[in-house]
């Protein structure tokens, strides 16, 4: 099957693509529609949860929203965040956004190399006795609470964050040969738009384990699959697929 057209459940890159190549050299049409938004919880909806923020001696971040929505929360409930809280962020970007809310000290923030597993090993022996926070969003609550039980480490998890399906009625997805999906939340928003979908010819590639359950449980088959030792990302992914096509 000769793919022409690709849709990739993100918004379109600001600063460059690693898509340029792939458009370039098999002439094939890539749209960026995302799949879904992102919104805080409101006060009233944390309150629910039944957290107590400053019971916690570390915060988990793993989304520069999450962070966002917790100073947004704190701000609102007049919570004063103590100088001795630690922050654990699962990579280093998300770390150094931490600067938009409190003074930068690395003596008590930490980072991972992007993967949620990976904040584990930044704890190690050192911070294993902390009370941690897991801020997270709607969709992988459970995904980091299985890493943190397993590992016996003490913790609560607040969602702060929810994820919204986009209306995706308007696509005509007969028009395109393959779907790329970044996240549970881009399965979850197709199935909620398109009911009655059938996958038919149409071909899927995933990023990540999570996505990649979540597709298959809504029983989809994927063709690509990233990452991988030889394709780190989906853009490589999708180029090692087209050059054996």
């Amino acid at each position: 099957m000769k793919i022409k057209r690709i849709l990739i459940s993100q918004p379109a890159p600001t600063n460059g693509s690693p898509y340029t190549e792939l458009i370039s050299k098999y002439k094939i049409g890539i749209d960026f529609i995302p799949f879904f938004r992102v919104e805080p919880v409101q006060v009233k909806e944390f309150r629910l949860q039944k957290i107590n923020i400053l019971d916690h001696t570390a915060i988990v971040f793993s989304s520069r929203t999450a962070i966002d929505a917790f100073f947004k929360i704190t701000e609102e409930l007049r919570i004063t965040i103590p100088e001795t809280m630690k922050y654990f962020c699962v990579s280093e970007a998300i770390a150094l956004y931490l600067q938009k809310y409190i003074v930068y000290r690395k003596r008590k923030i930490f980072f991972g190399n992007g993967s949620n597993c990976s904040i584990i090993d930044i704890i190690g022996t050192k911070h294993k006795a902390e009370n941690f926070l897991l801020t997270v969003t709607d969709n992988i609550k459970t995904d980091l609470n299985k890493i943190f039980t397993k590992s016996k480490l003490k913790h609560s998890s607040a969602i702060l964050v929810n994820t919204v399906p986009c209306d995706l009625k308007g696509i005509n997805l007969n028009s395109y040969d393959m779907v790329v999906f970044y996240s549970p939340s881009d399965v979850k928003s197709l199935l909620e738009n398109f009911p009655e979908f059938k996958q038919d010819s149409l071909l899927f590639a995933t990023y990540g384990q999570t996505t990649l359950k979540a597709l298959k449980a809504a029983k989809l088959l994927p063709t690509v699959v990233a990452p991988s030792p030889e394709a780190p990302s989906i853009a490589r992914a999708l180029y090692i697929y087209l050059d054996q096509k």
